[in-house]
């Protein structure tokens, strides 16, 4: 047991007793996951009405929902940044080496690595930017492509095997 010069006051705000009860279970040595009727149980010991929790429940399942899918988003546009990064790589490397032979320097395979690191830049940075409104709407316009192409997925699908 922790001992603190502190006394233990009587009353606690809500987010402290969020933050307590969160420390409990993040102590807690079982395997650290709870059964859905677990949950409920200590919804009701806490006097959270089933209503609440159920509301609750949904809510943090679309929001998770969402977390996922903007998790694939990002890994998309980080594997599609990292093919172009790659190709900006050999490309120019081959430019470099080609204008290196002919010439015996470097000279305009400067410029195309220059302009073209140009718009890689700006590329890594819209990237890797993960918040706002562009990012928003490229979200959008992924999510719309993934469920399009799942909706003809399963279409194919059920053509071919029905």
């Amino acid at each position: 047991m922790v001992k603190t010069d502190s006394p233990v006051p009587q009353m606690y705000r809500q987010e402290d007793a969020q933050a307590i009860l969160q420390l409990a279970f993040a102590r807690k040595e079982e395997d650290g996951e709870l059964s859905r009727s677990q949950l409920w149980e200590i919804a009701t010991e806490l006097g959270i009405s089933p209503e609440d929790l159920h509301a609750a429940e949904s809510e943090w399942l679309a929001n998770r929902g969402e977390f996922l899918e903007k998790q694939a988003f990002n890994t998309y546009r980080q594997n599609r940044f990292k093919h172009r990064l790659v190709r900006y790589c050999i490309v120019n490397g081959f430019l470099m080496a080609l204008n290196f032979i002919a010439t015996g320097g470097l000279s305009w395979s400067l410029y195309i690595l220059l302009l073209w690191g140009i718009g890689l830049s700006l590329n890594a940075w819209k990237t890797y930017q993960t918040s706002g409104e562009s990012y928003d709407r490229a979200f959008s316009r992924w999510r719309i492509k993934q469920q399009v192409g799942r909706s003809i997925g399963n279409f194919a699908n059920k053509f071919l095997n029905g």
